[in-house]
């Protein structure tokens, strides 16, 4: 156990993963040592500063708009969480998450290798996460021991190409090359983000050629222009939750907020200076990682030759969401503003459904997945179809991630776990459709078509005709 623990910890942290592929393939490229150290150290640096970045958002300004946001406007419901529902889940199904994971990680290289899917997929705590939801949902199919981890291998190394391959007809867009692809389980959401967006090609300017006043060039600054966005933002929320906090007749509400701004100690901070400051710390997390997003890039693209020319010809690293960011940063803000707006549009309608039609599961706008994955969104629905492009893609992003966790909160519920659900699109899709067919054809049939879907997209290589293009190259 303790072997597997350590594997996991291994796949699990993206830096020391992909820095030993930018390791390997350094080496394969027979590199001079120098450069190797240097490839590798920097590699694995750009993942901590992204991962500090996002650490940083997510713990701190993030973490308390979404608080702050549900309590000024009384919104009671669930806000779908990630890292809630496999917590729970690791409990049980620690074991067999790992060598789900293990497994999925090496028959990702086996179809990057032999389908027409170059992808390898280095988001290691997605990878686990998808692995621990694979373990629980296959599990009600009656699997378990070496069926379930087989099953649960072949499923995940299948979505870790099919999510890259969906993202990247817009993607490639996005960066100008093939050199890199979207590693995140959100993907089905940019995806849809970017056919939104195609609607309304060549019918406006990209998000990056907004034309500014001459006073106010300096908007764009990406850094100046996300703070005063977000200033204001926090200022007009915050200042909603202290008047509701003074008018309200309940003391303890009050309270919740006093403690949430260090009202009454020694650190207190008046909530308008601490709406100011988390305003231009949401501008200092989004800078670190830009930064990070960058150092990765500069040297996993290199390094990804020699995996590529020795090991998977053509593989092309898939990373995490924010490699997306520094490509079109005021479709970034742009997004996540839009993708929030409509998750509270979107919990309106689930709101209406559940009091005149059918009970429902209300989904509160998560200002974690509605930055990240609609930051991204946004970014996917400029490339395709500029200003318009990301506000439309973005806006349906938003109903996209409150509307898919709703549905499959009931699958999520008949497993044990009550009032959580996964916030990003590929893991909601991907849960209703194992679980219901995990209750449908459980036992060994489950398996068979677990290994028969792994299979397809190799044989499909080697079966149909070839594009012209592959051909010739």
């Amino acid at each position: 156990m303790a072997v597997i623990d350590f594997i996991v910890n291994i796949l699990s942290t993206p830096a020391i993963l992909v820095g030993l592929l930018a390791l390997l393939g350094l080496v394969l490229q027979k590199k001079p040592i120098e450069q190797v150290v240097m490839g590798t150290i920097k590699t694995i640096v750009g993942f901590l500063v992204l991962t500090a970045g996002s650490s940083y958002l997510q713990s701190g300004s993030l973490l308390a708009f979404g608080e702050i946001f549900n309590f000024a406007f009384n919104m009671q419901g669930v806000v779908p969480n990630n890292e809630a529902v496999v917590s729970m889940a690791l409990t049980d199904f620690g074991q067999a998450s790992a060598l789900i994971m293990c497994i999925g990680m090496i028959l990702n290289i086996v179809l990057a290798r032999f389908s027409r899917m170059h992808y390898i997929f280095l988001t290691g705590h997605h990878t686990l996460y998808m692995a621990c939801m694979l373990a629980v949902v296959l599990s009600i199919g009656g699997l378990s021991g070496i069926p379930l981890y087989i099953a649960g291998g072949c499923v995940l190394a299948l979505i870790m190409v099919i999510s890259p391959a969906y993202c990247q007809p817009t993607f490639r867009k996005v960066t100008g090359s093939d050199g890199v692809a979207l590693g995140h389980f959100g993907g089905i959401g940019y995806a849809i983000a970017g056919k939104i967006g195609s609607l309304f090609k060549d019918s406006s300017k990209s998000t990056e050629d907004i034309n500014f006043p001459k006073r106010l060039v300096f908007l764009r600054d990406t850094t100046v222009s996300i703070s005063i966005t977000m200033m204001v933002f926090f200022v007009v929320v915050t200042g909603v939750a202290v008047a509701r906090g003074i008018l309200t007749a309940d003391p303890t509400q009050f309270s919740y907020l006093d403690e949430l701004l260090n009202v009454g100690t020694e650190t207190q901070t008046n909530w308008f200076i601490w709406a100011i400051t988390s305003g231009m710390a949401f501008a200092g997390g989004v800078y670190i990682i830009l930064s990070g997003v960058r150092l990765i890039v500069g040297e996993i693209v290199p390094a990804f030759k020699g995996i590529a020319e020795k090991l998977v010809p053509g593989a092309i690293p898939a990373i995490d969401c924010p490699v997306a960011y520094p490509y079109a940063p005021n479709a970034v803000i742009i997004g996540f503003l839009v993708s929030f707006v409509f998750g509270i549009l979107g919990l309106v309608i689930l709101s209406f459904i559940d009091a005149n039609l059918v009970p429902v599961a209300l989904i509160l706008p998560g200002v974690v997945p509605h930055f990240f994955c609609g930051a991204t969104a946004g970014v996917f629905g400029n490339a395709e179809g500029g200003i318009k492009g990301c506000v439309a893609g973005a806006a349906v992003h938003g109903l996209l991630i409150t509307f898919l966790p709703a549905l499959c909160m009931p699958v999520f519920t008949a497993l044990g776990f009550t009032s959580a659900t996964f916030s990003d699109a590929d893991f909601s899709w991907l849960g209703m459709l194992f679980g219901n067919l995990a209750q449908a054809v459980p036992g060994m049939p489950l398996l068979i078509i677990c290994v028969l879907l792994f299979a397809a997209p190799i044989v499909y290589n080697f079966v149909a005709p070839k594009p012209k293009a592959a051909e010739e190259k």
